[in-house]
């Protein structure tokens, strides 16, 4: 009788152990299957989320699931609000409509959502739990610095590109636009705000917001448009912090090329600004339309030498303009034409047309010919892209398919 009454007693006091175990546990994420059915909800209440496109059969998504899950279980102890922090998922053979919709080039690919908006960047880091976390809790940092005092505009840095706003109350709705937009353009522009008395002086007909290009000397921009109007304020504020011409370097290399179009690019030496702005000036002035078209981007030359011996060129030589189509690379004839009205844009235009690749294989359109000059076929070899090798490497993604670029 006593044997019989100690095992259930036994019993429950296990059961109590792994009970009690089981409240104390820590709390684990969870990776949110996303599908089309669920997919704009969870993106939309999401302040941010970061979605693992991947495919089972691919072993570099093998080898992220894992450590992807570890991540999410690290943030969900910092932020265990579901809505402030989501990690989530998509097979991209279940899901290939979405996988289409993201433009979906290689497994995994990681990608930054806020409040349902894409971030153009996506994470390119490490994959490892410590690198993933702390890249989520630089997402959550505060992107706009409040000012406690107007003079504090005496100190900005001017080096950069920088967006001002003067609000009377923190809780209006035209400051949410503004913390929206601010959170997307987080990498692109320096964001302040002041309030109430200390921006009354700026406050001349209601809340203001000011754009401050780099330079010294250069002018102020004021947004003219409705603050309750989030797509006028980030069109708005892309188009002052994004340049149309980047610059290229060895860390953004990956991203721009997996854009996928072709680059214009000016080699020039780092102090050479006056190169810099004449080119941008005729970019903007020739190649407006073609923006989404080509990659218009500015390179130290002393960083890239390798590209500019690819094109049998050193720094000595730049300024030099050329384009990189990913199959071929080609010289732009003299820098000192590029102020001619429609040379730089003919340039564009002839790669696009094909022009620029028959040429360096067959020489001279017989159009380009002198009149009664016998035409002789000359063969070349233009130079292979070198930008090429900045794309994603197959040592750390599965490539779904080869470019067939001009």
């Amino acid at each position: 009788m006593k044997l019989t009454s100690i095992i259930p007693a036994l019993d429950l006091h296990y059961f109590t152990i792994l009970l009690v175990a089981g409240l104390c546990s820590p709390v684990w994420g969870e990776i949110t299957s996303l599908d089309a059915g669920n997919i704009d909800d969870i993106l939309n209440n999401a302040g941010v989320a970061l979605v693992n496109f991947y495919a089972d059969w691919c072993r570099f998504s093998q080898m992220l699931h894992p450590i992807f899950e570890e991540a999410s279980n690290v943030i969900r102890e910092e932020y265990p609000d579901s809505r402030d922090v989501v990690f989530a998922r998509v097979d991209c053979d279940q899901h290939s409509d979405i996988a289409q919709r993201y433009r979906i080039s290689k497994y995994p690919t990681l990608k930054v959502f806020r409040n349902g908006m894409m971030m153009k960047r996506e994470y390119r880091g490490q994959r490892s739990v410590v690198a993933i976390a702390d890249f989520i809790r630089q997402q959550k940092v505060q992107p706009i610095k409040e000012m406690k005092s107007l003079e504090e505009l005496t100190t900005i840095d001017r080096s950069r590109r920088s967006i001002i706003g003067y609000f009377e109350q923190k809780e209006s709705e035209n400051y949410k636009t503004f913390e929206k937009v601010a959170n997307i353009l987080r990498d692109d522009c320096v964001f302040m705000a002041a309030f109430g008395e200390i921006s009354k002086p700026e406050r001349f007909s209601g809340d203001n917001v000011i754009y401050k290009p780099m330079g010294e000397n250069v002018p102020d921009m004021v947004f003219l448009g409705s603050l309750t109007n989030f797509d006028l304020t980030y069109a708005w504020a892309q188009d002052k912090c994004v340049p149309l011409v980047r610059e290229i370097t060895f860390e953004n290399g990956e991203e721009l090329t997996e854009e996928g179009i072709p680059f214009l690019i000016l080699f020039h030496l780092k102090d050479d600004t006056e190169s810099l702005e004449k080119f941008q000036h005729e970019v903007a002035r020739q190649l407006i339309s073609e923006k989404g078209l080509i990659n218009f981007l500015h390179a130290d030359c002393d960083k890239f030498r390798h590209p500019l011996l690819h094109i049998q060129k050193t720094p000595a030589d730049c300024p030099v303009i050329a384009i990189d189509s990913f199959r071929h690379m080609y010289v732009f004839p003299e820098f000192s034409d590029l102020s001619v009205t429609g040379k730089l844009k003919q340039f564009v235009l002839d790669l696009h047309s094909g022009k620029l690749h028959r040429e360096f294989h067959h020489g001279p359109d017989p159009t380009d010919s002198t009149p009664g000059q016998e035409e002789k076929e000359v063969a070349s070899n233009p130079p292979n892209s070198s930008f090429q090798k900045l794309a994603p490497s197959e040592t750390r993604y599965t490539l779904l398919r080869d470019r067939d670029e001009l």
